[in-house]
């Protein structure tokens, strides 16, 4: 039950404020990367590869943030990714060659990955038990806001700067996200010198003390974020297969992108009042029948339909995996701890993808639409089970 003790309103802008303008800068850029490639030169499959190391350089960086973030704390991790991602935007700007696009773009995917990882242990570090899952969903919620936005004030500095000016803006939002978290207090700070007292704990030892974790709820992290990778993958390549244009296909995603924002905070609730397997489930339950009803789909109002059931369950998802990351997490070691799950969801957001490539080399779209939705629902059965252990552990223990 909820004490008065805790109020989120009084760490609301050092906890959403950072996410909320980084997350702009990153929704700007995100749909100009493949355009500033193609406008350096690069062919569709190189463009489309340019954006992909944006996931490549978080995945990378997965287990080294866990250990920086343990090292020099939540707000210097903030700090030092908010100003180097701004060193990387700007040179993304500047670059003359796909080459060097390329590297501005992993080492911002990289330092994205430090970025978000910091705002998990913060959160952990100020948020009581009872209000962790509503926490942490607003903060999932705070950074669909930003990318919301991000697209929006991207158009108006294409406008006026050209695509160049995307990263101009994003340079901006990351400057001021690292100076609103230079003045956020440090509450991890006691449980750093202990650590240090005791001597640094390496992520590898971390990793192999909570392993049996780690691979059993690191698989259904994996599993979450391969089904809402697949969901942003498969939407738009069904749209063209059934002849949406460009601009419906915009239009269906708007839409949906509406459903999910405003999901978060009954998400939240429910994990902290019902129980994570309330919100778990229906992520990858949404994407599985929604993958299964898509070759039913003939026009925008079947797409639409479609896009809505998924982005349901997505938006009722928000928060989960860092909320499951936060319960399974030690007191000692959390911030490698964190690394390596962080890992865990970036393989499934690389995976899933790759999955699902390899699935349509092999066969129609069709029939990878159902193939996917078969394995999905396998998936929603491997959740369910395993986050029903996770809620009768929290009840009992």
């Amino acid at each position: 039950m909820t004490t008065p003790e805790f109020r989120l309103r009084e760490v609301a802008l050092s906890a959403y404020g950072p996410s909320v303008v980084s997350a702009i800068g990153h929704g700007a850029v995100l749909p100009m990367l493949a355009l500033r490639a193609r406008e350096l030169g690069a062919d569709l499959g190189t463009a489309a590869f340019v954006v992909a190391l944006l996931g490549i350089g978080q995945l990378l960086a997965s287990l080294p943030a866990g250990a920086l973030v343990a090292r020099i704390g939540e707000r210097w991790a903030l700090v030092g990714a908010g100003l180097l991602d701004a060193v990387a935007l700007v040179g993304a700007g500047f670059s003359g060659s796909v080459l060097w696009l390329s590297v501005a773009v992993l080492c911002s995917g990289m330092m994205w990955t430090v970025f978000l990882l910091a705002r998990q242990q913060f959160m952990i570090e100020v948020v009581p038990d009872y209000y962790r899952a509503r926490a942490l969903s607003m903060l999932g919620g705070s950074h669909r806001v930003g990318l919301f936005i991000g697209p929006l004030l991207g158009a108006l500095a294409v406008h006026q700067w050209g695509i160049r000016g995307v990263f101009w803006l994003a340079a901006v939002t990351a400057v001021i996200a690292a100076g609103i978290a230079l003045v956020m207090p440090d509450p991890g700070a006691e449980s750093r010198h202990e650590q240090a007292a005791s001597g640094h704990l390496s992520v590898w030892s971390v990793m192999k003390e909570h392993r049996r974790v780690l691979v059993v709820l690191g698989s259904v992290v994996v599993v979450i974020s391969a089904s809402r990778a697949v969901r942003t993958t498969l939407l738009p390549l069904w749209a063209e297969h059934v002849h949406l244009t460009p601009a419906e296909t915009s239009l269906v995603f708007g839409i949906a992108a509406a459903l999910d924002m405003v999901l978060f905070y009954p998400a939240g609730w429910l994990m902290d009042h019902r129980g994570r397997q309330f919100v778990a489930v229906p992520v990858v339950l949404a994407v599985a029948v929604g993958t299964l009803l898509l070759p039913l789909a003939g026009g925008i109002v079947g797409v639409t339909v479609v896009a809505l059931l998924m982005a349901f369950g997505n938006g009722l998802g928000a928060g989960i995996v860092m909320t499951l990351g936060a319960d399974a997490s030690p007191r000692l070691g959390r911030a490698q701890f964190l690394g390596a799950w962080r890992f865990a969801g970036d393989v499934g957001v690389t995976g899933g993808p790759v999955g699902l490539a390899a699935l349509l080399a092999l066969a129609p779209l069709t029939v990878a639409c159902l193939v996917t939705g078969a394995i999905g629902l396998l998936g929603t059965a491997w959740v369910g089970y395993w986050t029903g252990r996770v809620d009768r552990l929290r009840r009992t223990g």
